[in-house]
């Protein structure tokens, strides 16, 4: 994984390299930052209350998932490992991010101290990253089945995809270990006030009095790894996809064949396409805070939110596992 040691060693070089503006000027490391938040944001109490329904819809939707799938072992399958990886990191993304925003605006606690807010960044960012590189190993699992469906079983397997899965983990896990531990390098002398709904990187960093132009480019990189790359990546898998398709002589088959990828399909569009528009809108034009940070709440927790959902409808198989388990015949 040259990407892992690409950020140790970017670590290493930056620890040792003191900033001349750090030897110069009196370090500032905050006791607390300020969430703004909603503050601004008309009938905030509304958005709380949907907040909380999407939580519990949440917990509700990825632990029906994760409960179905570990106790049917006819899913114990590689394909149904990805599934329940997907189900975990929404969970665990969910849990992350809205009970602590719901207790910061509804007990009007805004502060929150600096360790606890590099910790609450770096696990919200950690989960997302993730998911993102997930959606890939789910594309990966659909190219196999599709363009070589004699080869899937020996291709895709348990092992295999564990150790996908474990790759993924081990590269976001030192990605962020760095992109946060990067912020203690910077002197927040000015304003501790977050211009977002938690703490979030970029906000965050912008604070700074110092110079913080490293943090701004592994910033820019992360964004690229994160979307830009996976993007990149699924597009190709599925103009392999295609030719495989167009291949196929029956028509029918390929109606059957596509349909396999439709769920895939709408968790990437649900995933990337709000995270893409609004870094396109930030980068063309200027967006007011509250819209910004309305669409950042919705982007983190929309997806967890539907995903279970539409796993479970677009998968025949699963759809009845899950009803059945409810009617209790299980």
């Amino acid at each position: 994984m040259p990407g892992f040691y690409l950020w140790i060693f970017l670590l290493l070089l930056i620890q040792f390299k003191k900033p001349a503006a750090l030897s110069n000027a009196t370090f500032v490391r905050p006791e607390k930052f300020y969430i703004s938040g909603f503050s601004n944001v008309p009938h905030a109490q509304y958005f709380y209350a949907f907040l909380c329904f999407v939580y519990i819809m949440t917990i509700i939707g990825n632990g029906l998932l994760l409960l179905v799938i570990y106790l049917d072992k006819t899913l114990h399958t590689p394909k149904y490992m990805i599934v329940f990886s997907l189900a975990l990191i929404d969970l665990c993304w969910s849990t992350a991010l809205i009970p602590k925003v719901l207790d910061t605006f509804l007990s009007d606690n805004r502060y929150i101290v600096y360790e606890a807010c590099l910790s609450y960044m770096f696990f919200v960012l950690l989960f997302s990253s993730v998911q993102s590189w997930i959606l890939i190993i789910m594309a990966y699992d659909r190219f196999i089945a599709i363009c070589f469906p004699l080869r899937y079983h020996s291709i895709v397997t348990k092992r295999t995809i564990a150790a996908m899965l474990l790759c993924v983990w081990v590269f976001f896990l030192s990605l962020r270990v760095c992109v946060v531990g990067l912020l203690d390098r910077l002197s927040f002398c000015g304003s501790v006030v977050i211009q977002s709904f938690f703490c979030d990187h970029g906000p965050t960093y912008r604070l700074a009095c110092n110079d913080n132009s490293i943090n701004s480019i592994i910033s820019k990189s992360t964004i690229g790894i994160i979307i830009c790359l996976p993007i990149i990546l699924i597009a190709l898998t599925y103009i392999c996809i295609a030719i495989a398709l167009r291949r196929i002589a029956s028509g029918k088959e390929r109606v059957k064949a596509f349909k396999t990828c439709i769920s895939h399909l709408i968790l990437v569009a649900i995933f990337f396409l709000p995270l893409l528009s609004t870094n396109i809108i930030v980068q063309i034009s200027s967006i007011s805070t509250n819209t910004r940070i309305i669409n950042s709440t919705l982007t983190h927790t929309i997806p967890p939110l539907l995903n279970p959902i539409i796993y479970a409808l677009r998968t025949e198989e699963l759809l009845a596992l899950i009803l059945l388990f409810l009617s209790g015949k299980t």
